[in-house]
């Protein structure tokens, strides 16, 4: 499996990864995007943007980066910045499909994006994916399984991705919602000709949403390498809004709330890779932080004490403005 190069990688940062999803369109739910991104944000501004954190990241020793479809031209930046670099050849390449990207560059389309699993659409994102990143992509993911979707019962489907599988990229999945662990669990039980077809799993976990955490142990001791997404809670747990248990433990280790809120995911035994969703290359660089903070029993005691009902925190995702 191409993930096996980052358990080789000789920085500590070598289990955070970096995900495009706030960088590669105009629009996104994270807090504090008008301070992040400014007013500029412009197709060449974001792909400015989007090199200076993927040159920063790399330097800084990440080593996997995650794009997708729905993310604007995230595979169009990524791409670009893999061909202006062609002695870069020890990055793990990640995409989705799933979700197709509907918001035209504006941030105040009626849908941003549209989800649809279907073998169709499969076939034309694979197609879009494959014009881009040909085959520096190395793990092909579906978009955010729910226990409902049809990318668990389509058989021609499976068929399709397995074949993706034979000619040497990584099938994976990542989920969403209140009932993440029956997508994860649901998903290891789809095979093709007997083998488990899935070989990673991306989910939401976080101090606030850790509901996923048995499933993803589960995941982990099946083979999948686990990729954490969201250890910010989309800007909640950042900065002087974050909740007080927090910004006390970050107080404690001189630490900022970002680098003890991936921390916390970061000592998970099943945690393969957490992924830092920076905007600038500030925040990135205090992301990085979380390899070194300091986290006790005690503290990890009262930043678990933060956990909400899982339906709880993803109503409160789901009122999250676009902007």
């Amino acid at each position: 499996m191409p993930f096996a190069r980052l358990a080789t990688a000789t920085t500590p940062t070598c289990h955070i990864g970096l995900g495009l999803a706030a960088v590669g369109r105009p629009g996104y739910i994270n807090l504090g995007r008008d301070e992040d991104l400014g007013a500029d944000r412009s197709v060449e501004a974001l792909r400015t943007r989007t090199h200076e954190l993927l040159d920063a990241a790399y330097a800084q020793g990440v080593r996997y980066f995650d794009a997708a479809r729905s993310y604007g031209r995230s595979e169009e930046f990524l791409a670009g910045w893999l061909a202006a670099r062609p002695d870069v050849d020890d990055v793990v390449v990640g995409s989705k499909w799933g979700y197709t990207y509907t918001a035209d560059w504006t941030t105040d389309a009626e849908k941003h994006e549209v989800k649809d699993h279907s073998l169709a659409t499969y076939e034309r994102q694979r197609a879009e994916t494959a014009a881009l990143l040909g085959d520096r992509l190395d793990l092909y993911q579906i978009h955010s399984v729910t226990p409902d979707s049809p990318a668990l019962t389509d058989k021609e489907l499976h068929a399709r991705l397995a074949e993706a599988a034979a000619q040497g990229v990584t099938i994976g999945f990542s989920t969403s919602g209140p009932a993440q662990a029956d997508a994860v669990r649901a998903a290891l039980a789809v095979t093709v000709d007997g083998e488990p077809l899935f070989r990673t799993v991306q989910s939401t976990y976080n101090v606030l949403e850790t509901s996923a955490g048995p499933a993803l142990a589960e995941a982990y001791d099946a083979g999948l390498t686990v990729i954490v997404k969201e250890g910010m809670a989309n800007g909640r747990l950042a900065g002087p809004d974050a909740p007080e248990a927090l910004r006390a433990v970050a107080a404690e280790t001189d630490q900022g709330c970002d680098a003890v809120a991936l921390a916390f995911v970061l000592r998970r035994p099943w945690a393969g890779v957490v992924l830092s969703g920076a905007a600038t290359t500030a925040q990135l660089a205090s992301n990085l932080h979380a390899a070194v903070v300091d986290l006790d029993e005690d503290r990890l005691a009262r930043l678990a004490a933060l956990a909400e009902e899982p339906g709880a925190y993803w109503e409160t995702r789901g009122r999250l403005p676009w902007h």
